[in-house]
């Protein structure tokens, strides 16, 4: 049974930074894409950053383009999402994905299987 499990959400004010955690389980971490998608209440879940097999591609949505980090390590089964600079409208629920390709995935229907995800809110 694959699980993607995350932690590191919460409160934070704005300008502040999160380290968001997803350890994975049940499947061969390193041979898949991983990413970070979220979704604000009453909007569509939407893309934020993407990472190869091995971490030697990324890609971040334009909206957090210079301020979020995807990382992986894959000794350790785990992929990463460094927040800086945050804004209130990065409020929402924040879901890791494993996709069901070795490269990096943009799309949802990309993935495979999902976390429950971690709150993040940005107070102004």
């Amino acid at each position: 049974q694959v699980q993607l499990l995350e932690s590191g959400g919460g409160l934070v004010q704005a300008g502040g930074s999160l380290r968001l955690s997803c350890e994975a389980s049940g499947r061969t971490f390193s041979v898949y894409g991983m990413g970070w998608f979220r979704q604000a209440p009453g909007k569509e879940r939407e893309f934020v950053a993407t990472i190869n097999w091995n971490g030697g591609n990324t890609h971040c949505a334009d909206s957090v383009k210079g301020r979020f980090t995807i990382s992986r390590d894959n000794a350790k089964n785990t992929v990463y999402l460094q927040m800086n600079s945050l804004k209130p409208e990065d409020t929402a629920v924040y879901y890791c994905a494993s996709a069901n390709i070795a490269t990096m995935a943009l799309n949802v229907g990309e993935y495979v299987f999902w976390g429950q995800g971690t709150q993040v809110t940005v107070s102004s």
